[in-house]
């Protein structure tokens, strides 16, 4: 066990969980099931289909061209927490820490696990001033908190093999700070991890192979031998929220 993430998960089990879906709006509300769990420590992963995924304070049209996320089947949803606007896809990995506060300040400790595995993937990422990672002056994960009623989730993306033309498109609007009262995004150089591997002639495998690497060695991390699942019930719980608030245009679209 790694002493710093130890403390930082305050001496509790960890319980590493992969999602069965791929739909955005079931993983955005399969997060905040998590978060409400108390007592529980979780690392949450999955993939989305084509997505942008907007921070809680943040208004659609200061950060998306929706003409060409509808052109595009690209959905449009807000999370939980704060920070500024991503694109997911399924080259993209999604990961999200999620525990009972500790009542410490906010800093970038949480990706020390994410880190460690991806050096030992040969992928040599340092951590920003803003809580995100640098691969060769390139962002390839952004990340954003959020800390509600003794509970706190810090989640991040990875990009593995995102489409980043359309990245850059879905993320262009109209006009910049159209709405002044949102928080806006802060836009930053990025590249995909798999183009840096094949650049330096390593081994770049496939996306979902990627992830699979990806998981066994944070498992391997924290000394666990297998994956938790989410059972039926908590399933059904997670599709009522889903369907109650994150499919729901009076939540995604409410600045």
């Amino acid at each position: 066990m790694h002493q710093k993430w130890f403390f930082f998960v305050n001496f509790a089990v960890m319980n590493i969980v992969t999602s069965p879906s791929s739909t955005p709006s079931f993983n955005l509300a399969a997060e905040e099931f998590l978060f409400s769990k108390k007592g529980e420590n979780f690392l949450w992963l999955y993939a989305n289909e084509p997505s942008v995924i907007i921070g809680s304070n943040q208004a659609v049209l200061n950060e998306v061209d929706p003409d060409y996320c509808i052109e595009h089947s690209i959905r449009i949803i807000r999370r939980l927490s704060g920070g500024g606007a991503v694109y997911h896809d399924t080259g993209n990995l999604n990961f999200a820490f999620i525990r009972d506060s500790v009542g410490a300040p906010l800093s970038a400790v949480f990706l020390e696990p994410v880190v460690e595995v991806l050096h030992e993937l040969g992928i040599p990422v340092e951590i920003g001033k803003r809580k995100d990672l640098w691969l060769e002056g390139y962002k390839i994960s952004g990340t954003a908190s959020h800390i509600s009623r003794g509970r706190e989730l810090h989640h991040g993306t990875l990009l593995y093999d995102t489409e980043l033309q359309r990245l850059q498109k879905s993320l262009s609007p109209e006009e910049i700070n159209r709405i002044k009262k949102a928080t806006p995004s802060v836009p930053s150089p990025v590249r995909n991890i798999r183009s840096f591997l094949a650049e330096k002639k390593k081994s770049a495998p496939e996306a979902a192979v990627f992830f699979d690497m990806f998981t066994r060695k944070l498992l391997a991390y924290y000394g666990l031998d297998k994956i938790t699942t989410l059972r039926d019930e908590e399933i059904s719980e997670i599709e009522e929220l889903q369907m109650s608030k994150y499919t729901q245009r009076n939540w995604n679209y409410r600045m």
